[in-house]
């Protein structure tokens, strides 16, 4: 099992990760993709990646925004699970173009 991540832990690791914001025990990042399909391609790759950690994010889709938020459910709270998958979710929307709306 993956243990909470302190307030410090949580916060010294949001410094790298500069599109997310802490929502109590859940970081939250947008993204505006250049199209719908690029949205979508984003969903799905990070639906690809969330499931080869069985880590699953919570995501709403709306046009071209595509906004995540993580949290690690079964630990009531933060995990290093968490701020590893929220790389990959920056970096596969760099990858596709979508740019952070927050």
């Amino acid at each position: 099992m993956t243990r909470r991540l302190t307030d410090e832990e949580i916060e010294r690791q949001l410094g790298d990760l500069p599109d997310w914001t802490r929502d109590d025990d859940t970081i939250r990042a947008s993204f505006e993709a250049p199209d719908f399909l690029t949205g979508i391609a984003l969903v799905q790759e990070v639906a690809s990646a969330a499931e080869t950690m069985d880590h699953h994010p919570d995501i709403d889709i709306r046009w071209r925004t595509v906004a995540f938020a993580l949290s690690t459910h079964s630990e009531g709270g933060l995990t290093q699970l968490d701020v590893e998958l929220a790389h990959q979710i920056s970096q596969e929307a760099a990858r596709r173009g979508a740019a952070a709306t927050g």
